[in-house]
């Protein structure tokens, strides 16, 4: 039974905490804009973004790896599926809670590699 106060985990696929660069693209929409990723799994990942989008929206996101990292950039088709405001010393911004609803078997390939590679966080 849960105790009054404890939050129960509600995803069906742990996360794993990251910090890498994301450039999303609200669909049919001509611009990109930048983000990070907080953290990522296998349904969804927790985006940062300064730019106010609504739930529901659909975006293309690209997450970015540094140069020398051993994989390539992967694409994925996602929704947001919740937001929140969110305030970190001088940044002020929205987390987002996206849903992957896309995503081809090679980046998919690259995410579970990924994930992998940081399954001790």
């Amino acid at each position: 039974m849960e105790k009054l106060g404890e939050k129960r985990e509600r995803r069906k696929t742990p996360r794993k905490l990251l910090d890498l660069p994301l450039e999303y693209r609200i669909i049919d929409a001509p611009y990109a804009h930048g983000g990070l990723v907080v953290n990522v799994s296998e349904a969804g990942l927790l985006l940062q973004s300064v730019k106010n989008i609504p739930v529901g929206t659909k975006l293309d996101v690209a997450v970015l790896f540094p140069k020398g990292y051993e994989l390539s950039n992967f694409n994925v088709l996602a929704e947001i599926i919740w937001k929140d405001l969110y305030w970190k010393e001088d940044w002020e911004g929205y987390q987002y809670g996206l849903k992957f609803i896309q995503i081809r078997e090679e980046d998919y390939r690259k995410l579970k590699h990924l994930l992998d590679d940081h399954s001790e966080n």
